[in-house]
């Protein structure tokens, strides 16, 4: 033990930074290339309606998150909470399904990001631009704390900055202040009422719900960050508001712009609707434009998701279930075996989708799909108990630093919310595979925990 706690994690994230890091993992390319799936299925007031459902339950698991989170910061928070107030195992499990969830999404940002780049340089190879992404995102996280989250909060305030004077132009181009090609008149809201509110059904809301869910899966990032972070008691409630109203605003002004300047039946067909969008208001380069966006978007993402993969790895080797080398930080606290282990699963995902996209690689993106809203389920469990717990010991609730509010209403209903979109699941064929694969994986992960438990006693035993 003493020679893993040689080093300790450097408190150095501020507010600015939690915050970024959260929209970091939250803005991806979901928002900027699938949204106009999204409001092809659901239509323009249903995809709106299924944001705001979403960021409700969010909003729900982070006041969860926020009173465990500051009670208790901890680098790779929920694993801890979990194993603390629900059981070993759980807690084992939702550390392996999270760490799935951010290193498969980690190699498909990497081919993403290549691809990207075929636009500027067609003669130079996908991977060679894949593999010189992956170097730098292993680069930001590998020198110190200060230094991923510096880079990671002016990666993320491009994207933050282009959303904004997106929403701002086309917000201008609906009220009729900036004339848009080919067209006589201001769109206003024409475009939401043209084909009815719900023109594939109301029921295509739960489709799309489910969508939404992992759209906003990077939220919860602020609780693995706890750990790291100046004055958490201050720095945390305070990231969990901005990062909410900044995601409703950010994503529901994002739609209702698309929705107005684009018909239906034109949203999903469209690689980008954001390059659309901004050659019908007129901007010069708005594909060049976009492109560079997106680029800095997948960088910051993957940024991200290394940073949590790692951490994730970290806390399970600090609880001693997996091997201590996984544990150790370098002089400047960071974990950097747990980072180079989870960049060489990103690269094996990025191989996975190149040479087996409809076995392997759709067994991965389904695990990891399901993975974040069961992660949010089991927040919401490890806070209900937790709260009981801190009662039943002898302590008040006035105490606490951060509160989560209306008890036990918060936990129950988020818990049920997310429960909901997990059986949403099996409605859907297309996202059924996500069940299919996503339980055995979770049986599988509670297994080898009390096996390798047992294996462990028997050694101990032995010994004695």
């Amino acid at each position: 033990m003493e020679n893993k706690r040689k080093h300790e994690f450097q408190r150095e994230m501020q507010a600015r930074h939690i915050i970024m890091l959260s929209l970091g993992g939250v803005i991806g390319t979901g928002l900027f290339l699938s949204s106009g799936y999204t409001i092809q299925q659901a239509g323009p007031f249903g995809t709106i309606l299924s944001y705001l459902i979403g960021a409700l339950v969010v909003y729900l698991v982070m006041l969860c998150l926020g009173e465990l989170a500051v009670h208790m910061p901890e680098t790779g928070a929920f694993h801890s909470y979990s194993a603390k107030y629900i059981g070993p195992g759980t807690g084992y499990t939702v550390a392996w399904l999270y760490w799935l969830t951010w290193t498969v999404a980690l190699g498909s940002e990497f081919t993403a990001a290549g691809l990207l780049m075929q636009r500027w340089f067609p003669s130079i190879n996908v991977w060679i631009w894949s593999a010189l992404f992956a170097i730098l995102v292993l680069a930001l996280n590998a020198w110190t704390v200060k230094f991923f989250a510096e880079s990671e909060f002016w990666f993320a305030s491009i994207k933050v900055f282009a959303i904004v004077i997106f929403i701002i132009l086309g917000a201008a181009a609906m009220l009729g202040f900036i004339p848009i090609i080919h067209s006589q008149s201001a769109p206003l809201f024409s475009n939401f009422t043209s084909e009815g509110l719900f023109p594939n059904g109301a029921f295509a809301i739960l489709m799309t719900m489910l969508a939404v869910n992992f759209a906003f899966s990077g939220t919860e990032l602020i609780g693995i960050a706890a750990g790291e972070t100046v004055n958490p008691e201050k720095t945390i409630p305070k990231a969990i508001r901005m990062t909410l109203w900044r995601l409703i605003i950010f994503f529901v002004g994002t739609i209702v712009v698309l929705s107005a300047l684009l018909p239906i039946s034109d949203a999903g067909v469209l690689e980008s609707p954001f390059v659309a969008v901004l050659e019908r208001i007129g901007v010069p380069y708005a594909a060049d434009i976009m492109n560079f966006v997106i680029l800095t978007a997948i960088l910051s993402a993957a940024n991200s998701r290394l940073y949590a993969s790692s951490r994730m790895l970290w806390s399970l080797a600090d609880k001693e279930t997996i091997s201590p080398i996984f544990a150790k930080l370098t002089k400047r606290g960071v974990p950097i075996h747990a980072v180079l282990f989870s960049m060489l699963g990103g690269s094996l995902a990025l191989f996975s989708s190149i040479i087996a996209p409809d076995t392997v690689y759709i067994v991965l993106v389904s695990i990891s799909g399901l993975a974040v809203v069961v992660v949010w389920m089991s927040i919401s469990v490890s806070q209900f108990l937790f709260r009981r717990r801190y009662i039943n010991e002898g302590n008040s609730v006035n105490d606490l630093a951060y509160r989560t509010p209306f008890y036990p209403l918060v936990p129950i209903v988020s818990f049920i919310l997310c429960l909901a979109s997990c059986i949403g699941i099996a409605f859907d064929p297309t996202q059924r595979i996500a069940l299919y694969c996503g339980i055995p994986f979770i049986l599988l992960c509670y297994g080898s925990y009390y096996v390798t438990k047992t294996i462990k006693k028997r050694g101990v035993d032995h010994e004695q």
